[in-house]
């Protein structure tokens, strides 16, 4: 069988580690990136109707400045982070399990969302909704030694662009990717490419459970 390769940051990493070994995988995490702390304040919460939440490294790395938008309903991507948010004193208003397009695509078209977000931000294309994005952290990129065979996982565009930059002999790794992007991230030369059909960790490791036990010839 194959090993899987786990290349979230901390504390995502040691997650998806469990969820892997539950599965019955061999699994080790190889980080690319470490999660930062960055200096924010806080705007004035009058005008804004919620906090658009898309990763759960918000309300982990926030600190104090989350304590004056706590009054704000919390529109949030995925289960993870929604308990991080009512962990951190949110009242979610809604939770989004396939991306945050489809998030915003069941909410009302007129809100005014702050979003709590990283240092690299891909902004939603077809939003309806007034978005203001704020930095509360970044995800500085870690020099990483990977192994040449085994199956990748990618649960970012950045870390498919990450990966694709300190691996050239690709033809021994599968790549098993969180999204249709994330897998055209990591560019060609790859043993197989296959992106989960929703964007969670466990649609993630059924590809790679699917990779490892029925590897491409």
């Amino acid at each position: 069988m194959s090993q899987v390769l786990v290349l979230r940051p901390e504390p995502g990493a040691s997650a998806t580690v469990e969820r892997a070994r539950n599965r019955g995988l061999d699994v080790v995490a190889i980080p690319l990136f470490e999660i930062e702390r960055v200096h924010w304040m806080a705007p004035d919460i009058h005008g804004f109707d919620g906090v658009l939440l898309t990763s759960a490294n918000a309300l982990r790395e926030g600190g104090e400045p989350l304590e004056s938008l706590r009054a704000l309903p919390a529109y949030v991507v995925g289960n993870a982070t929604a308990e991080a948010a009512r962990q951190a004193g949110f009242d979610i208003a809604a939770t989004g399990d396939s991306g945050v397009e489809r998030l915003l695509d069941s909410i009302d078209s007129d809100l005014n969302l702050l979003h709590l977000s990283g240092e690299q931000r891909h902004p939603p294309q077809h939003s309806r909704q007034k978005i203001t994005p704020v930095v509360v952290y970044r995800a500085k990129p870690m020099d990483a030694r990977l192994p040449d065979s085994g199956v990748a996982l990618v649960h970012s565009p950045r870390a498919g662009r990450r990966l694709a930059e300190l691996v050239s002999e690709r033809a021994g790794i599968a790549v098993a990717a969180i999204s249709k992007a994330a897998a055209e991230a990591v560019g060609k030369g790859w043993k197989a490419i296959e992106a989960a059909d929703q964007p969670n960790d466990d649609a993630l490791l059924a590809v790679a459970e699917r990779l490892c036990n029925n590897p491409p010839r």
